[in-house]
């Protein structure tokens, strides 16, 4: 007799169970699309699929971060040839063209700026806790993310190659500095009649941004009608670079412009709710005048070298000025800033912040309000990789003992 002529109760159960089983699996492969032997009954068929929706459009692609080589080309080739975008600015070979970017005369004063700077170094710390230095600063009733704000410049059409509207230009600056969270700035030109300053005013005004305005040593009384545009536009502050009197007689002879006396620079302050700032003082007897004046502050410049040819560089006469206004009023300083540890040098010599004035032009040209943006935030970046490196904490209390 074969093994399974006679099965019992328990056997006969069991092949029933495994009967059913495999059924019930194969109806639920078909079900998922899964083949079954031909031999197995077929699955209950699925019910059809909806139609599908129409498909949504796919979003955009975020546009791509502006690259710092792409933004350099992008400038080089819409500046050329009145700025070279050179790898070192250092006013060789821009030296006297003057409208242009380069330094007044032999460029010296430009190139003194330049090699002052370079002079100054960094004493390198590294046995310390600072890992994570704060970067920030307060100025002028402004937090700031790092102690560097735009330069008040202007004159896109004569200065700067004329490929970019001067609204156009006011826009990238204004925005990329909001956007590295800093001030940004607008400025008077030379030969600029009161309607073009306020079209610059309006870009400031639509814009809402947090920004200063540079103006030109021109009557008290043209100086004031520009400082009651702005006031109403949001500024913050106001720069007068009376260093830049000389230049505009010499560039269009027959306009009022004029040195300060300390009684005018009183009338000024005086004519305003806002911190007046004093931009040009190269020495200590004038940084002195200017406090007793009433100024909020000062700017140490030889106004990028294109005034007067054969100063030295604001490096070079920083200390002594801060030696003695340090903590009167607010010490700015300006000349071929361009990376993070050139912001620490100014400061370890003794300014509070600095302005940065020809690589912003750079960037705006180069990539508008981005370009801006990103040579503000690279800059940041490297100066609190210095600051790590110098053990300096805090932006708010850098000293000399950095220095080497």
């Amino acid at each position: 007799m074969s093994r399974n002529a006679i099965d019992s109760p328990a056997d006969s159960q069991r092949r029933q169970f495994i009967s059913t089983s495999a059924a019930l699996g194969a109806g639920l492969l078909a079900a998922n699309g899964v083949a079954v032997a031909q031999s197995q009954p077929p699955a209950p068929a699925a019910p059809a699929p909806a139609s599908p929706a129409p498909a949504s459009p796919a979003p955009a692609a975020a546009p791509k971060p502006p690259r710092m080589a792409d933004v350099l080309a992008k400038a080089r080739e819409v500046m050329y040839p009145v700025c070279r975008v050179c790898a070192e600015c250092d006013g060789v070979a821009c030296a006297g063209e003057v409208p242009g970017m380069g330094g007044f005369g032999s460029g010296a004063a430009f190139r003194a700026n330049y090699t002052s700077l370079q002079k100054v170094h960094l004493r390198m710390r590294t046995v310390h806790d600072v890992k994570k230095p704060d970067t920030a600063i307060t100025l002028f009733g402004q937090q700031v993310a790092l102690p560097a704000i735009c330069a008040p410049t202007g004159g896109t059409t004569y200065n700067m190659g004329g490929k970019m509207k001067e609204d156009a230009f006011a826009e990238a600056i204004l925005l990329g500095c909001a956007k590295a969270g800093t001030l940004g700035a607008i400025a008077d030109g030379i030969g600029d009649p009161l309607e073009v300053f306020e079209k610059r005013v309006q870009v400031l005004a639509r814009l809402g941004v947090k920004a200063i305005v540079g103006l030109k040593p021109r009557t008290q009384e043209e100086i004031i009608a520009r400082i009651r545009k702005a006031e109403e536009a949001g500024a913050v502050a106001f720069t007068i670079d009376v260093d830049s009197s000389g230049r505009a007689a010499r560039a269009l002879p027959g306009q009022t412009v004029e040195p300060k006396t300390v009684k005018q620079i009183r009338e000024l302050v005086a004519a305003t709710r806002l911190p007046v700032i004093i931009k040009g003082i190269m020495t200590v007897d004038e940084a002195l005048a200017v406090a007793n004046a009433g100024a909020a502050g000062i700017v140490v410049s030889n106004h990028g070298g294109r005034v007067l040819d054969h100063t030295p560089g604001a490096a070079e006469v920083l200390p002594a000025i801060a030696d003695k206004v340090k903590g009167k009023l607010v010490i700015l300083a300006d000349g071929t800033v361009r990376y993070g540890h050139d912001v620490l040098k100014y400061q370890a010599l003794g300014a509070d912040a600095v302005l940065v004035g020809r690589h912003l032009i750079r960037g705006a040209h180069g990539a508008g309000a981005d370009g801006v943006a990103l040579f503000l935030r690279t800059m940041q970046q490297e100066l609190q990789a210095a600051m790590v490196l110098t053990g300096a904490a805090n932006a708010k209390a850098v000293t000399r003992r950095i220095l080497a």
